[in-house]
């Protein structure tokens, strides 16, 4: 079968991953799978088609931020709108010369959707699917209205249009059925058990010493540093509580984004500057590296749509390299952790609750070693070649009459 996925991001971001890790599981099936994506920095992108892990690799047009270096930037409102056209047609264009079985949309976006609706339905008469992995109107910084109300509409039309659609929390499953959408496969987020794995020990011993952590008690976070809808924040509200109890701990944390310098800044004011390490942004493949430093991992959330939308990948990447995790008990986290047993569960958005789990977790070395354990046993569950064959379900079930 031939497969292509619409998507709006690049292979390399986190819900780009998902898809390219998806796909390459669904091609080592046998099937032919091209990704059309939009890249986070189109004009430095050297190579603009590639074949890796036996996928296709297509890039189209730009992301409609530029996510280039530790801090990303975003366009003014007329070269918005000529990124968005000229991502559109790229995207039409892909499509044009992409004669596929199936098309399945990543993520319910106007780029995307529009070129699903010109493309795959208009000239090519074929029906599509849509991958909804998040809120996409109160998980993207939009701060106009109009732009509200663009990815609102286009969130509500898309799965509605589609022939099936697949999700990643049960949250979102539950507003498919509510909507009388069908049918849905609930397909949440997953690791790659053959590349995400820890290095050698003198690498890591190397590494800590680099960073002048050796000896330190560390915490880790690593993701999008975009406070919409990852509070970071909440995390070093909640360090400045454990830096007081445990004078050896410090914060790592992993990866860039458009708020790194507010949450500089807020480390900074708290009396947290040599206690906060920031990377800044890391090529995926170091991402297993440095996380693999710590003793435990944070996923810090709010009680919000936002949190019950989304699958972290944090969560489970964590858990296959063996890092306990603790994050807030909200959407389907309890389920991955086993309601507890393979990671510990606070009260959402609480700084203080958060804080009296880490301290009690870096105590307790026994318990971490009990939890590290249980965690890779669950992980090995969520494994991408696993979850593509719940994904593929969605192909079998759209095409019954």
């Amino acid at each position: 079968m031939r497969i292509t996925f619409l998507m709006i991001m690049g292979v390399e971001r986190p819900s780009g991953r998902r898809y390219f890790h998806i796909a390459r599981a669904l091609a080592r099936r046998g099937h032919k799978v091209r990704l059309l994506a939009l890249h986070p920095d189109l004009a430095s992108c050297e190579r603009r088609r590639f074949v890796q892990d036996g996928v296709e690799v297509w890039y189209v047009g730009q992301m409609h931020a530029r996510k280039a270096g530790s801090v990303h930037g975003r366009f003014g409102p007329l070269d918005l709108l000529r990124v968005l056209a000229e991502s559109t047609l790229g995207m039409v264009w892909g499509v044009i010369c992409s004669p596929a079985d199936v098309y399945h949309l990543g993520k319910p976006q106007p780029v995307n959707g529009l070129a699903a609706l010109l493309a795959v339905r208009l000239l090519r008469r074929r029906p599509f699917y849509v991958d909804c992995d998040d809120d996409e109107v109160r998980g993207n910084r939009l701060p106009a209205a109009w732009q509200r109300a663009v990815f609102g509409f286009w969130q509500w039309l898309l799965p509605r249009m589609a022939a099936g659609v697949t999700v990643n929390t049960r949250h979102l499953a539950a507003e498919m059925a509510r909507a009388g959408v069908a049918p849905v496969a609930l397909v949440p987020n997953g690791v790659d058990l053959e590349g995400f794995l820890a290095p050698p020990a003198p690498q890591l011993d190397a590494l800590r010493a680099a960073l002048g952590l050796t000896g330190r008690q560390l915490v880790a976070y690593a993701g999008a540093l975009a406070l919409q809808n990852h509070p970071v924040d909440l995390l070093i509200d909640a360090f400045t509580q454990v830096a007081a109890a445990l004078p050896d701990a410090a914060l790592l944390i992993i990866g860039g984004g458009e708020d790194l310098p507010l949450l500089q800044d807020q480390a900074v004011r708290a009396g947290l500057r040599d206690r906060v390490y920031f990377t800044g942004q890391v090529h995926y493949p170091a991402v297993p590296t440095y996380l693999a430093l710590a003793d435990l991992s944070v996923d810090p959330v709010h009680d919000d749509p936002v949190a019950r939308a989304r699958s972290p990948l944090k969560l489970v990447e964590s858990m296959a390299l063996g890092i306990p995790v603790i994050t807030g008990h909200v959407g389907d986290r309890a389920e991955l952790l086993d309601g507890g047993a393979a990671g510990v569960l606070v009260r959402p958005g609480d700084a203080s609750a958060l804080a009296e789990a880490i301290v009690e977790l870096l105590d307790d070395a026994p318990r971490r070693q009990t939890l590290a354990a249980a965690g890779r046993e669950r992980a090995g569950q969520h494994g991408w070649d696993q979850l593509a064959e719940r994904w593929a379900t969605v192909y079998r079930d759209g095409a019954e009459p």
